[in-house]
């Protein structure tokens, strides 16, 4: 009993070092930094941290969030992409498909600001319209802050 608990101990051990081991990519490093940036100067103006992630996207595709919004609040949607991105979309669905507020600029970081009516439920869709090299994914940050 006391091996197999060592060795569930160790390969437990090993599968964890290695996952801590591997960096994310450094697309999405570039884009988290800048999505990261961003939020900071954010809270000099009040601006308070809703939800940040990053990912990756291949060309022509999107990632969506599903996001409950306060009403009462405004809120900050702001997207960076690496350099890979060509043009990168960033916009807000309601439960019924339809499109409320998205970025109206081209370029690798779109930006736009909501004040819902109500309190509902939204997609946040970031949309990787265009990239510089098609066949390598594009990193992708997005943050979303309230005040």
């Amino acid at each position: 009993m006391r091996n197999a608990l060592a060795t569930v101990w160790t390969a437990l051990t090993l599968a964890t070092a290695l996952v801590l081991a591997v960096p994310a990519g450094a697309s999405e490093e570039e884009a988290e930094l800048c999505v990261r940036t961003k939020v900071w100067d954010g809270y000099a103006e009040g601006w308070a941290i809703r939800t940040m992630t990053s990912t990756n996207l291949t060309d022509g595709t999107t990632k969506n969030y599903l996001v409950t919004l306060y009403a009462g609040n405004e809120y900050q949607f702001t997207a960076c992409a690496d350099a890979n991105s060509g043009n990168l979309d960033l916009l807000l669905y309601d439960r019924d498909g339809r499109v409320v507020a998205r970025d109206e600029a081209k370029g690798r970081e779109p930006q736009f600001t909501y004040k819902p009516t109500a309190t509902a439920t939204f997609y946040v869709v970031v949309y990787a319209q265009k990239s510089e090299r098609p066949a390598e994914p594009t990193g992708v940050g997005l943050a979303v802050s309230y005040r």
